[in-house]
């Protein structure tokens, strides 16, 4: 058994025209109805959970969520795999917080549409036919939260979404891709890992700022969030690099023992200690900010809010 948790996002959305664009207008029935036969060994259970456009569900409606998916999991008959239709917008977010804070064994599988039913290209269709056969494959257990979206099957840890509109829009930018969905046929390029670190927060119940940095910055919206967020991520230049007028608010903020995560405005890569000069990713590293490592600023900021809310250091459990 399958049980299809249906959330909204484009997938579920048609053009209005008396709203002038794409709308929320299908439920997890309509849905259905539209995209035909899922083929899934003991059939397919389905929830309508909600019909919401991405940016319109907030913490509290994330981890609603989460700890639906957990009830699910930890129930006295879980099924054997979860797929989870949501928006694009953060679908990343989601496909991490599932797969930092739930055990793996049974699998989650978000998927989406970056195309409407009303366009002629809809890809919804082709997208839930694969995450049903990946979250059914016997080779997904184990792996816990994946997304599935243009035939690629990627790690919910690290996922982005790197297109605004292209049907490929999804990738692993700090990592292997997973395997593929080709021709209906499932396939994995490498076996599933022993064991997985996973943190167990009451929720999402920290403030962490994202904070993108400008050429010439200053610090000001440094120092505007600082009394406000129990942390920050600073999405800097390169390999962390940053003009140096952002310094004194990244000392304020340490004196705090308020913490700072250096990021990377760039899609693939890291940030990094070679460079020493002033406001170099070096240097602030060497003042005790923390490099976000293997993620993209926004799942930084995510993992940053987890860590605080699990009382753990950013990073003191690894991915």
């Amino acid at each position: 058994m399958i049980h299809l948790l249906a959330t909204g996002g484009t997938i579920a959305m048609q053009r209005s025209g008396a709203a002038g664009g794409n709308v929320p207008a299908l439920d997890a029935a309509g849905l259905l109805a539209l995209v035909g036969e899922l083929d899934a060994e003991g059939g397919i259970r389905v929830e309508d959970w909600e019909r919401l456009p991405a940016v319109h569900r907030g913490p509290a409606g994330l981890w609603a969520l989460r700890q639906r998916v957990a009830e699910l999991l930890g129930g006295p008959e879980p099924p054997a795999g979860v797929v989870i239709t949501h928006g694009t917008d953060t679908l990343e977010e989601l496909a991490y917080l599932l797969a930092r804070t739930l055990p793996p064994e049974v699998p989650v599988v978000l998927t989406g549409a970056m195309r409407t039913s009303s366009d002629a290209e809809w890809d919804g269709p082709r997208n839930l036919r694969d995450a049903v056969r990946v979250a059914a494959s016997p080779e997904s257990r184990g792996r816990g939260a994946m997304v599935v979206f243009g035939g690629r099957i990627l790690d919910g840890r690290d996922v982005a979404k790197l297109n605004a509109f292209a049907p490929d829009a999804f990738a692993s930018p700090h990592s292997r891709q997973l395997g593929a969905v080709s021709e209906g046929v499932v396939r994995f390029a490498q076996r599933a890992e022993p064991q997985r670190p996973l943190l167990a927060p009451p929720g999402l119940t920290r403030s962490v700022a994202l904070v993108p940095l400008q050429i010439g910055d200053e610090g000001v919206l440094l120092e505007l969030a600082r009394p406000h967020f129990d942390g920050v991520v600073i999405e800097a230049f390169g390999r962390g690099n940053s003009p140096p007028g952002i310094l004194p608010s990244v000392h304020r903020w340490l004196a705090d023992r308020k913490p700072v995560v250096l990021a990377t405005r760039c899609a693939y890569g890291e940030v990094g200690g070679e460079y020493a000069f002033e406001g170099g990713g070096g240097q602030l590293l060497r003042l005790g900010v923390q490099p976000a490592g293997p993620r993209s600023a926004a799942l930084a900021r995510l993992e940053l809010i987890l860590c605080l809310a699990a009382g753990v250091p950013y990073g003191g459990v690894a991915p």
